[in-house]
């Protein structure tokens, strides 16, 4: 489980980076939104690492790094599924949550998408996005996916460092991932953009709910 996540955080480091660099040259990035989420996760991951140094990676380490994949596929499914509802919720929270708590309640989001990143490498897409949109309901559709890549990128490149100082990397799978995700980013390309949105959302939750409870 280690080695898998470790190496799916370089995978998805050097994979957004591109879309990442994409967003900024379009003015699609909040930065300010974005240096909050860092805040709090770039601690948390580095905390993380931290503790996996001081304890090692044991039997159960290993069950709780399997635990929190599972967890947090389904978790993403869940917020795959229901994505409309949550700009509902969101909006329902502005009304209520005065302006001056959202930079902590930045940085506590970012918190535990750091942790949760690196412990499964899952996290920093759908389940960042959700999060953002929680707090900022009135973002852009376009700002709210640039942000999030912007956040996603050192987050994964942070806590991949962290797996690689403990030997976590299988440097000969990243590379087989990275050119195979190069016709697949094509070939995703031009599926999404012929099939409905729902059939996507629905193939998409299934592909994540088959993968939680397989490794549950």
């Amino acid at each position: 489980p280690a080695v898998a996540i470790g190496t799916d955080l370089w995978f998805a480091a050097l994979t957004k980076t591109g879309g990442a660099i994409a967003h900024a040259r379009h003015g699609h990035v909040d930065w300010r939104i974005t240096r909050l989420l860092l805040a709090g996760s770039l601690p948390a991951a580095l905390a993380t690492i931290a503790l996996m140094h001081a304890t090692g990676i044991t039997k159960g380490w290993a069950a709780a790094l399997t635990f929190s994949l599972g967890i947090a596929l389904l978790l993403t499914a869940l917020v795959v599924f229901y994505r409309q509802a949550w700009l509902a919720v969101g909006l329902k929270l502005e009304r209520r949550l005065p302006e001056r708590h959202k930079p902590a309640l930045t940085v506590a989001s970012g918190a535990l998408l750091g942790a949760l990143v690196t412990m499964s490498s899952i996290g920093a897409g759908a389940l960042g996005a959700t999060l953002i949109l929680l707090l900022y309901p009135r973002l852009q559709a376009q700002r709210l996916v640039g942000t999030d890549i912007a956040h996603a990128v050192p987050l994964t490149l942070v806590a991949g460092i962290g797996h690689a100082t403990l030997g976590h990397i299988d440097w000969a799978l990243l590379a087989a991932l990275l050119v195979g995700s190069l016709p697949g980013i094509w070939l995703g390309a031009q599926l999404t953009r012929r099939m409905p949105e729902g059939l996507v959302r629905g193939l998409l939750c299934a592909s994540l709910v088959a993968a939680g409870v397989k490794v549950l």
